[in-house]
């Protein structure tokens, strides 16, 4: 069977929940969630498929990435992998965001984090729809998609937990596991 690994950045702690109840819903298919600021390149290439999320700060950024950030992000594992080789690895992403106070950026950190990978190789599963989100414009955007599946925790609370449901109906078929 495929080894499943779950990682995250994280500014308030959200995105770790979000990828714990990830976890939950895949049953025992995938290893705890780890935070990306605990863990190198190495760690990452023992998985098959991998499960990768973000938070979005401020004008749409990844956490860290030109801001005086010090919070558990992506950035500083980015910064430091920049030659990672995914190619053969299979990658769903999911991003938290602020629809309503930052609808011109909204979930553009997930974007952000879809470039850097897909320039590592990486193949893509999980997209999701961008029905039922209001916002003007997303860098996390690609056709009529969100590049993966999209957290507003902040406006749409009560959404969250069949969104992660749903999704991970999703990837479980796309990982074909």
């Amino acid at each position: 069977m495929a080894k499943v690994g779950i990682f995250f950045g994280t500014d308030t702690g959200s995105t770790r929940k979000i990828a714990k109840m990830i976890y939950q819903k895949l049953g025992g298919a995938a290893d705890k969630p780890l935070n990306i600021n605990r863990v190198d390149a190495a760690t990452i290439k023992e998985y098959d498929l991998l499960v990768l999320g973000t938070p979005t700060l401020g004008e749409g950024e990844l956490p860290g990435l030109d801001t005086e950030c010090e919070a558990e992000s992506w950035a500083e594992f980015l910064d430091a992998n920049e030659s990672l080789d995914l190619s053969g690895k299979k990658v769903a992403l999911f991003g938290l965001g602020d629809q309503v106070g930052y609808p011109d950026e909204f979930v553009d950190g997930l974007g952000e984090l879809y470039d850097y990978i897909a320039d590592c190789g990486a193949d893509f599963v999980g997209r999701w729809p961008t029905e039922g989100y209001s916002f003007n414009s997303s860098e996390a955007v690609d056709g009529d998609e969100f590049v993966g599946l999209v957290i507003d925790k902040d406006n749409q609370a009560s959404m969250s937990e069949e969104r992660v449901a749903h999704w991970v109906e999703q990837i479980y078929a796309e990982f074909a596991l």
